[in-house]
């Protein structure tokens, strides 16, 4: 078993940056591939990043590519989301996930509880 908690979310205006954490408990985090999703409201919820459990690889979606960058600490047990550039599209509850390097969301074992992310136009 694992637990994901987030954290970092927040209001911001366009613009501005976030950094979103998230600590994971139980499993072995460090054999794990982790990845960032986010839901709007009414919306599917969708693939934003995605690390492997070395680190070394990453991968994004098209509408954040260039602005968000995933990385993670395994000595701490934490991986992160850092957004710059961010707009009022971006706005969504944040969600962490492990046991899976992937697009899909359905390969994931552990979810987080999700933190809430609204860029202000």
């Amino acid at each position: 078993q694992a637990q994901l908690v987030e954290s970092g979310g927040g209001l911001v205006q366009a613009g501005g940056s976030l950094r979103l954490s998230c600590v994971a408990t139980g499993r072995t985090f460090r054999n794990d591939g982790m990845g960032w999703f986010r839901q709007a409201p009414g919306k599917e919820r969708e693939f934003v990043a995605a690390i492997t459990w070395s680190g070394y690889s990453t991968y994004y979606a098209d509408s954040v590519k260039g602005r968000f960058t995933i990385s993670r600490d395994n000595a701490k047990k934490t991986v992160y989301l850092r957004m710059n550039s961010l707009k009022p599209e971006d706005t969504a509850v944040y969600y962490c996930a492990q046991g899976a390097t992937s697009r899909d969301r359905y390969e994931y074992d552990y979810w987080g509880q999700g933190t809430q992310v609204t860029v202000s136009s």
